[in-house]
């Protein structure tokens, strides 16, 4: 088994990011690594389409401050402030680049189990698997 020294672990800020910290919590600990937190906000003129005739900036704003404030609070509970990043943009391509440049050896991820046509379609935990350079450690939640 390799030894993990740099674990990026990609959260979406639910409940069950609760799951898949604890489970990189007990790897990072197996192995004596650091953690680095990190939570994508995916601009909304690509999640909801560039027609909608609203200035999406706030809005905008008002996630991602949400999120910085939940990854902050989850950064707490692991004692770990300093490793932590909130980051505009496509979530497979930001974890991809981030852990490239932190040259983190793990990326642990939230997986909900889809098959069939979402399956086939992609999830975020998909593309993160097929593009990453290093282990992906796909944990289940959901159903």
């Amino acid at each position: 088994m390799s030894r993990y020294k740099h674990i990026l672990v990609a959260v979406d800020l639910t409940e069950e990011a609760d799951i898949v910290l604890q489970r990189a919590q007990e790897i990072a600990k197996d192995h004596n690594a650091d953690i680095t937190l990190v939570h994508v906000v995916e601009p909304l003129s690509v999640a909801y389409g560039s027609d909608i005739p609203l200035d999406l900036t706030t809005l905008q704003e008002e996630i991602a401050q949400q999120a910085r404030q939940r990854i902050s609070e989850l950064a707490k509970r692991l004692n770990n402030e300093g490793h932590q990043h909130v980051v505009y943009g496509r979530p497979e391509k930001e974890i991809h680049r981030i852990a490239e440049e932190r040259n983190v050896d793990l990326i642990v991820v939230g997986s909900h189990g889809r098959h069939g046509l979402a399956l086939i379609l992609g999830s975020t935990s998909t593309g993160i698997l097929h593009g990453a350079k290093c282990d992906v450690l796909a944990v289940r939640v959901g159903k």
